[in-house]
């Protein structure tokens, strides 16, 4: 029974448990998908029962990564299979415990407000309930992306700020300084590029709206 309600693995040569990043990253980029085109839907749509059907789905999966075991959540099976023939990179589970009790609370609130206490106002219609959900499920998307595309764990960030024990094997190394490469510094002219660019797309946003 123990080794069904567990947290992370333990592998010769970490002193805490760990998990498999590249395998996390899949998972966020599975969830990512879904959870983009279950909001897309809704909003285009204005129905709400695509959505709804996710949000079982994420607090299920949720409430097994933090509450049972993530080994069994199955976003995060789906993600060990496509990634199987790469080298895991290991991070430990103690932050990323943290980042998806942060999903988890997110999923639970959303589930409240889409299915326990549906809005009284149609979908796609201003409302306080409506906005609360739509922020919701953009802050889910926004940490879904940072994981599965930068590898950058927003909820680690936090568990790094508000806990006093050194995390370990973060992803990346991040949690170690060390000296960027050559190929990670930015020349002056790609910095101008960069900003060209950005005030260019800010303008063109600006326009549309």
């Amino acid at each position: 029974m123990s080794q069904v309600f567990d947290f992370g693995e333990r592998v010769e040569g970490y002193e805490v448990k760990v998990l498999n990043e590249r395998e996390l990253r899949a998972g966020a980029g599975i969830l990512f998908l879904v959870a983009f085109i279950s909001f897309v839907n809704c909003l285009v749509m204005k129905n709400i029962v695509i959505l709804q059907t996710f949000v079982w789905l994420f607090l299920a999966e949720f409430t097994i990564r933090v509450l049972i075991n993530p080994k069994y959540a199955p976003s995060l099976l789906l993600g060990r299979f496509m990634v199987n023939n790469q080298i895991p990179e290991y991070v430990g589970a103690k932050q990323k415990r943290f980042a998806w009790s942060i999903g988890l609370l997110l999923a639970i609130f959303i589930f409240l407000m889409t299915t326990v206490f549906p809005s009284p106002t149609p979908i796609g219609e201003e409302s306080l309930h409506n906005a609360l959900i739509g922020l919701s499920c953009m802050i889910c998307l926004v940490l879904l992306y940072f994981e599965a595309v930068f590898g950058i764990c927003l909820g680690c960030k936090l568990y790094n700020l508000f806990n006093k024990e050194e995390t370990q094997y973060c992803a990346g190394a991040t949690c170690e300084k060390h000296e960027r490469a050559e190929c990670q510094k930015f020349s002056t002219s790609q910095l101008v590029v960069l900003g060209i660019f950005i005030v260019v797309v800010f303008l063109m946003i600006l326009r549309v709206v």
